[in-house]
């Protein structure tokens, strides 16, 4: 459907509607594409000086949690449960920061949508 706008707004209102509507479908689909990428990717992160290892996905899906045996202690579980903790929220918190960085990049190519992501 085109958008049809009044003789009154200048002779240049269409076109520039028109290209700006053209340029936001376009962020739309590279922003699409670019988190189906984003999705897919994998992280793997240690924490406890490598006695945990997290695998995540880019949607925040924990794949894998590899322990060393050596940190297994039936007298210490709390601190095998803190390790846990912190391997999961660092593997979050770099899917966060990969996604926003790299959206970031095309968002930052429209005034105003650079902070959105």
């Amino acid at each position: 459907m085109k958008a049809r706008i009044p003789g009154g707004m200048g002779g240049g209102a269409q076109g520039n509607l028109t290209a700006m509507l053209r340029e936001a479908q376009k962020l739309q689909e590279d922003m699409a594409a670019l988190q189906a990428e984003l999705d897919q990717r994998e992280y793997s992160v240690a924490a406890g000086g490598g006695a945990v290892t997290v695998k995540i996905n880019g949607k925040r899906e924990i794949l894998s949690i590899d322990i060393k045996p050596e940190i297994v202690d039936p007298d210490d579980i709390e601190t095998l449960s803190d390790i846990l903790t912190a391997a999961i929220n660092e593997a979050i918190k770099r899917v966060d920061e990969t996604n926003s960085a790299e959206m970031s990049k095309i968002t930052g190519k429209m005034p105003g949508l650079s902070g959105m992501f």
